[in-house]
């Protein structure tokens, strides 16, 4: 194949790799390249890799690929680095852009002004508060939503001293969520618009420093349950802190967007 040009980027801590696809790879390529180079000894290290490709409805397309070499349906924080990539490209001679990306959960609006992103998710569905399961016979409430990716949101205290892989992993595959699995997120309430979020990601198959599609869902149920309007901060485990904007009627939310900061680290060639 030779060699591949790539832009490392990150959003909130999450980092990922950038490939413009100038040809069509099989979906086994995708896999098997995404995880040789999200490995951080032997590759270039990042949380997934978002392979971008020519869209008929939208500016590109982004197909996101975790370090497992599993395929998602959308990513929040790299539909960030995406829109920040296109905006930074020759032909955008705009600071500020607002348009299209299409994933496989829909199609994400964006807006970029600098180096902060704004983008604009596809409603949430599937939403089921205090689910009953049981783990390490205990028996825990879950909350659901899918924003884009299905994600399970566990309100606790305490969130710095908690050892979330180990609870992380075991609800992830818990088979109430199967087959599809499902990221969980641990949240604590900071003040009545304001949580803390640590996610452990399916894919990755570990914590990482932030979740875009987890800040919001846990920003969602978190309104949900207080009957918060309008705005929610999101504080990562990056120290970051995202914003969320929604709207709610009837216990359904739209026009959600997610906003925060997205820079290019580096650009380089990867050998194949």
């Amino acid at each position: 194949m030779g060699n591949l040009c790539f832009t490392k980027m990150v959003a909130s801590g999450n980092d990922f790799v950038v490939i413009e696809s100038s040809h069509k790879l099989q979906v086994t390529s995708h896999k098997l390249l995404s995880k040789k180079i999200c490995d951080r000894k032997h590759g270039i290290g990042a949380d997934g890799v978002l392979f971008l490709e020519k869209s008929k409805i939208a500016d590109t397309k982004m197909r996101i690929f975790n370090a497992d070499g599993s395929e998602a349906e959308m990513c929040g924080n790299g539909a960030r680095c995406t829109a920040l990539y296109i905006s930074r490209q020759p032909a955008a001679d705009s600071r500020l852009r607002k348009t299209t990306i299409e994933t496989k959960a829909g199609l994400i609006g964006y807006e970029v002004s600098g180096d902060n992103v704004k983008v604009k998710l596809t409603d949430p569905k599937d939403t089921m508060l205090d689910i009953p399961i049981k783990i390490n016979n205990r028996n825990i409430k879950v909350n659901f939503i899918n924003t884009g990716v299905p994600h399970a949101v566990i309100f606790t205290e305490g969130l710095d001293q908690l050892d979330i892989v180990p609870l992380g992993r075991l609800i992830r595959y818990h088979e109430k969520f199967s087959p599809r699995g499902t990221n969980v997120n641990f949240v604590e309430v900071l003040s009545s618009k304001s949580i803390k979020v640590r996610t452990y990601e399916r894919g990755v198959e570990d914590e990482t420093l932030a979740c875009g599609t987890g800040s919001a869902a846990c920003a969602l149920i978190f309104a949900l349950k207080t009957n918060a309007l309008g705005k929610i901060h999101v504080h990562t485990r990056s120290k970051e802190v995202l914003a969320l904007y929604y709207e709610i009627l009837a216990d359904k939310f739209n026009n959600v967007w997610l906003e925060g900061k997205a820079r290019k680290v580096y650009e380089g060639e990867y050998y194949v």
